[in-house]
């Protein structure tokens, strides 16, 4: 039996779903106009996000929310737009409205498989969530999800932000994503799954160990449970947990320190300055963030660890020199003080007009995307 209209105990893992998403939207959907919110289940008809639609159903039939759906169509595989068709006609069960199917074009280009067929699912949810005025669209990674994210951060050799995992609320492009399930487990949503009696379809490229992902899935993660014991992705999404308020916090100072190092620069038309005696006198983890957020600010790609390594210590040394070469074809300079001044001078950050368009821009919230798999 289903667990709406059911008789006696309800489950479980239906109850920990629900207060995770009540909870979430509590927390990050705003309930300043009058009419009820709308949310967006992004459900691939797999068990993480199945189960999760199911249980937002569940307060859409008590009208506390109003639950739609939107399934992205990849086009990668042969009957794809059977399964998406398929999977919309089972949120429509549900009672999910309104319910969009959406067909992307994952250019491979843009990076490795996962991170292209990302990009191309953000970009589709963006468009149906233009379309239809969602407040907020429900992902489905799990908290073995979280674990996995770890891991790659840490095979990365990445730092706070990357091993905080993906973050429980985000925005991007101006589109509000929440994961209330990333401390309930995989086994878990297949448990509401068959609560609900649905049956999700298993996705075969989460099985195709080409990926990096299904790779430490599969592979990895199964091998240190075995030689560390249980419950190690429980302890990898604690971990990821901790940190991220921590990297959340070291992201906001540093993105200060920016502002005012730019504050107390000259201001150079067509350049980022920053003033070198703001810099030197902060923090070398808030410092080196600044740093980062600012080649990013004036036009290029966040540094790697080297390169950010490279400009730090560029910074810490005295005298006009240059240029520093940064990913995205930004040159920093060390400028000395004007005539008249006193202190170290500046960095000046130089991109190209032909590539940096209008100049640079004022920074954006430091933040890191995560490679994530097609579930959601």
């Amino acid at each position: 039996m289903t667990q709406f209209a059911r008789r006696g105990r309800l489950s479980p893992d239906v109850a920990a779903g629900r207060r995770r998403v009540l909870e979430a939207v509590r927390r990050h959907v705003p309930r300043e106009r009058p009419e009820v919110p709308l949310v967006l289940v992004a459900c691939s008809g797999g068990p993480d996000s199945l189960a999760l639609a199911a249980v937002a159903a569940h307060f859409a039939r008590r009208g506390a929310l109003r639950v739609g759906g939107v399934v992205v169509d990849h086009r990668l595989q042969e009957g794809s737009a059977e399964v998406a068709a398929r999977t919309a006609r089972t949120l429509e069960e549900l009672g999910l409205d309104p319910v969009v199917v959406t067909a992307v074009t994952v250019r491979r280009e843009t990076g490795g498989p996962e991170m292209a067929a990302r990009t191309a699912r953000y970009a589709g949810i963006a468009e149906v969530v233009a379309r239809t005025g969602a407040d907020a669209v429900l992902l489905g990674h799990t908290l073995d999800d979280q674990a996995e994210s770890v891991l790659l951060g840490l095979a990365r050799g990445s730092g706070t932000r990357s091993l905080a995992g993906m973050p429980p609320a985000r925005e991007l492009d101006g589109v509000t994503y929440l994961r209330p399930f990333l401390d309930l487990s995989r086994e878990q949503t297949l448990q509401i799954c068959a609560a609900e009696q649905l049956e999700p379809w298993h996705d075969p490229t989460n099985r195709d160990t080409s990926l990096m992902r299904s790779r430490v899935r599969h592979r990895l993660l199964p091998v240190l449970e075995d030689e560390l014991g249980p419950g190690l992705a429980r302890a990898l999404a604690r971990s990821a947990a901790i940190l991220g308020p921590d990297a959340d916090y070291l992201d906001g100072a540093a993105g200060e320190l920016l502002e005012r190092a730019r504050a107390a620069a000259p201001e150079l038309p067509g350049s980022l300055a920053l003033d070198l005696a703001t810099l030197r006198g902060a923090h070398p983890a808030l410092r080196r963030r600044a740093l980062s957020a600012a080649v990013v600010a004036a036009g290029g790609e966040t540094p790697a660890h080297e390169r950010l390594g490279a400009l730090d210590a560029f910074a810490e040394e005295h005298g006009a020199a240059g240029p520093v070469q940064m990913a995205g074809k930004v040159s920093v300079w060390r400028r000395r003080p004007p005539a008249g001044a006193r202190g170290p001078g500046h960095l000046e950050l130089v991109r190209p007009r032909s590539a940096a368009g209008p100049g640079p821009a004022r920074p954006h919230p430091i933040d890191a995307s995560h490679e994530e798999r097609r579930e959601g």
